[in-house]
């Protein structure tokens, strides 16, 4: 079978598991569809002959290749199992299509179609196959295109092929908070760097992610009869609403863009007693990004001492680090990929994410991984669709990074 087909052999069957996390959840993984799919890579990992293949009670699946070259670096590649959960169908019904530029149906059923005019990014796929979900579902390429890709890869890297030792990791919950990756124990993914293989067009490359925090704000008022509640009554949300007209509006989410960052409040639950108002915070500059966290603690208090008889708490705490930071003066890790993208002939299109990938959780525990692409489009979203070409693509760069390996030794 060629790679073409092997790869979308492994696709159509991984996506055909169900695997949406579920934010609401505590437990790891967040959904026993995480844990079938696990199962199902341990054990095609195992049928593969890799060594060392364990998968634990989190769902979290890490297998090794042995490497061919003595002294190469050892590369990690990691991929999530989950799949999003934006209020579709958490059963996903693929499909295999050619794109022809035009109006595309992808359910005549529920009538959902595809307008051409409206994906221009589709456009430099006319004429290729592309695959698409029915419309009910997002696809699952965000990120099972990289799981099919890791996979392809261990079956088809042989003995006469020059690598180092390559460690592989699919781990659940990353689209709700990193999860996994940040409870993945990186004694069982001894390698070097590493490289996330998630979302994104032919050629960006992510270097550079958001540094992440949330925030949680609980404003406690003081409850009284409205008849008497002159000089006596606190009202909880009008603590909330001050607290919110405090910060900047031009620095907000749908307000900025590039390497600017924000505070974005985004959710708000209150009653007479109580408001709870939860708040993220983003930006790529470790200084900015400490000074917007500081901002939040001051105005609490100046909230705080504004309504004498309520209280203010204001709990702040590290999502995800900007991956830039973790990586000093070795750079192998990025150099490589590269150099893994001149040999396949694609053009490099850096990237400062405006968010973050597991990448940016095992970045900030020390292990500096950058990422690449898979090919996909619109992903969380029904017309997330995988054009074949791209796929093959992402393919052969993860596939240059480990033969190009050898050539960038450890120190």
């Amino acid at each position: 079978m060629d790679i073409r087909a092997q790869l979308i052999e492994r696709f159509l069957r991984y996506v055909a598991v169900e695997s949406q996390s579920d934010a609401r959840a505590t437990a790891l993984p967040s959904t026993p569809g995480q844990q079938r799919l696990a199962a199902l890579l341990a054990a095609d990992l195992r049928d593969l002959g890799l060594a060392d293949v364990v998968i634990d009670a989190c769902a979290t699946v890490t297998a090794k290749k042995p490497g061919t070259v003595p002294g190469a670096p050892r590369i990690g590649f990691i991929a999530h199992l989950d799949t999003v959960d934006v209020g579709l169908s958490p059963v996903v019904h693929p499909q295999l299509r050619r794109y022809e530029g035009a109006d595309l149906c992808l359910n005549p059923e529920q009538d959902i179609w595809l307008r051409a005019a409206e994906h221009p990014e589709l456009d430099p796929w006319v004429g290729a196959d592309v695959i698409f979900s029915d419309g009910t579902s997002v696809l699952g390429a965000d990120d099972k295109a990289a799981i099919a890709i890791i996979m392809t890869l261990l079956a088809d890297l042989g003995p006469e092929d020059r690598h180092g030792d390559i460690h592989v990791a699919f781990v659940p919950d990353e689209e709700i908070g990193l999860r996994g990756a940040k409870a993945l124990d990186l004694a069982r993914f001894p390698c070097d760097f590493a490289y996330t293989i998630d979302a994104t067009e032919v050629g960006e490359v992510v270097t550079e992610t958001f540094n992440a925090a949330s925030a949680e704000i609980v404003f406690t008022g003081v409850t009284a009869h409205p008849m008497s509640a002159k000089g006596v009554m606190v009202n909880p949300l009008l603590m909330a609403h001050d607290f919110i007209a405090a910060f900047d509006r031009a620095e907000t989410p749908e307000r900025t863009a590039g390497r600017e960052g924000y505070v974005w409040f985004h959710d708000l639950v209150a009653q007479a007693a109580q408001a709870r108002l939860t708040a993220m915070v983003r930006d790529f500059d470790r200084e900015s990004f400490a000074a917007r966290k500081r901002r939040l603690a001051a105005v609490a208090e100046e909230i705080a001492a504004r309504y004498p008889t309520g209280r203010v708490a204001c709990r702040i705490s590290d999502t995800y680090g900007n991956i830039a930071d973790s990586l000093g003066g070795d750079r192998r890790c990025v150099d490589l990929l590269f150099a893994a993208l001149a040999e396949v002939g694609v053009t490099p299109k850096p990237l400062a994410m405006r968010g973050g990938t597991d990448g940016s959780a095992l970045s900030a525990r020390g292990l500096p991984t950058p990422n690449f692409f898979t090919g996909g489009l619109n992903f969380h979203s029904r017309y997330e669709c995988l054009p074949v070409p791209a796929f093959e693509t992402a393919y052969a760069v993860a596939g240059a990074i480990c033969r190009l390996a050898p050539d960038h030794p450890r120190t």
